[in-house]
């Protein structure tokens, strides 16, 4: 579930959660306030030394790339200002810099110009290793997560604007196995096969006009039923929480994240109340992936990239970019055989991809594209394991609608998808 915009942007508000002053929101905040003011006062040591920090801060995140560029160019490093921008374009993202600010204009007569364009407009030739295993009927449902069914041989595929959950069988036949008791969206969903319970969440998404503005800010988890759809249980979320992007330990405890207000939670199996387990660390944590051993768990955030975070110190470690990989955008994280498996919708273009990891799963060593810039991707937004496969929704319908959930003028919904791929397709040589 996102949160923030696809890109650390200099003038766009954020609303956060009252937090204690050392929290990863308000020192986001605060650097975002500095830029403003340098910005607006054209103080461009300022600019370049505070937007160091911020890029040190989002641990290389490619769109803070460009704002140390930004302020290169201002201060007629040109030089430092391809570095950044040939960095930024190594991690195979691609923007149009004159249309994203006239600050960047100054760059257009450089000869080392048109080598980074050409080098960008590479990174938006489509890739595709992916098939549509199944076509949604329904334009509208604004597929949001995905889990499988072994038991049934089905798919759960929770939906944002119709509010409940769909069952979708391989022929693509559907029914609703659940609606959302609140008349809020539906958003994360996990399948406890062992124990017949579907966990989920719903979440009143604030600003949107089909929740009602007295709910907005609030969420909450589900327990349903596997087999009788019944809902059992109902955990109201922190206030102005939402409750979007989830996890299963293998001992059955629920993880939680709240990518609006930056916090991680556990239900413990049988637990009644969320305790929350992260430090604080991060500004918009997304879809978790438990580690292996148990006691780790793979975290990604919208614009810091991929956290490991220790559960029983609650410390946690950034995965390095090494300057060669974006793992910012992050909607959907899948841990599988040494490999993270994310749906990155915050990157440009938009992706997914397999990082490979080394031997002890702390570094990303190389990844493969699994499919970009293509007809079917759309929005993508979570995927599921199915075996050793890949499954996830494509075209979901979120790059259509506008900051209060309306479809934006002079566009209509398609149809989302199901698409495939092979283990194969991952597990080949990086």
């Amino acid at each position: 579930m996102r949160i923030f915009p696809a890109s650390v942007l200099l003038f766009v508000a954020a609303s956060f959660l009252a937090e204690p002053t050392d929290t990863a929101v308000n020192q986001f905040q605060s650097l975002q306030t500095k830029l403003l003011a340098a910005h607006t006062a054209k103080d461009w040591p300022s600019y370049l030394n505070t937007a160091k920090e911020m890029r040190a801060f989002l641990n290389q995140d490619p769109s803070s790339l460009l704002e140390v560029a930004r302020a290169d160019i201002h201060l007629g490093n040109f030089n430092s200002a391809f570095q950044e921008l040939n960095l930024f374009a190594s991690m195979g993202q691609s923007t149009d810099l004159p249309a994203r600010s006239s600050d960047f204009t100054a760059l257009l007569d450089k000869p080392e110009y048109a080598k980074l364009q050409s080098t960008m407009a590479a990174n938006r030739k489509p890739i595709s290793l992916a098939s549509t295993a199944i076509q949604l009927s329904d334009v509208n449902l604004l597929a949001e997560d995905i889990d499988y069914d072994s038991s049934a041989h089905r798919f759960l595929i929770t939906s944002v604007r119709q509010k409940k959950i769909v069952a979708i069988e391989s022929t693509g036949a559907r029914r609703d196995f659940a609606g959302s008791p609140d008349n809020w969206p539906m958003m994360a969903i996990k399948i406890d096969s062992g124990r017949h319970l579907v966990w989920a969440t719903e979440v009143a998404l604030q600003g949107f006009t089909f929740v009602p503005k007295s709910d907005w800010g609030r969420s909450a988890l589900l327990c349903f039923d596997l087999k009788t759809d019944k809902l059992l249980h109902r955990i109201e979320g922190p206030k102005a929480s939402a409750l979007g992007d989830m996890a299963l330990a293998g001992n059955g405890d629920v993880i939680v994240s709240d990518g609006d207000g930056g916090g991680v939670y556990r239900l413990s199996t049988n637990g009644s109340s969320l305790e929350r387990i992260d430090n604080g660390d991060f500004l918009s944590p997304q879809t978790p992936a438990m580690h292996p051993d148990g006691k780790h768990i793979f975290i990604p955030d919208y614009e810091r990239g991929i956290a490991i975070l220790d559960l029983p110190t609650r410390q946690l470690h950034w995965l390095s970019t090494q300057g060669r990989f974006a793992l910012n955008g992050i909607d959907g994280l899948y841990f599988t055989r040494g490999k993270l498996i994310a749906i990155q919708n915050g990157t440009s273009p938009e992706r997914v991809i397999a990082f490979t990891l080394n031997a002890t799963l702390s570094e990303v060593t190389s990844e493969t594209i699994l499919e970009r810039s293509t007809p079917t991707l759309g929005d993508p937004t979570h995927g599921v394991l199915v075996g050793n496969d890949f499954y996830y929704i494509a075209n979901s319908g979120w790059d259509i609608l506008d900051d209060q959930g309306n479809i934006k003028p002079g566009t209509k919904p398609s149809a989302p998808r199901i698409m495939h791929i092979s283990s194969g397709q991952f597990d080949r040589p990086d």
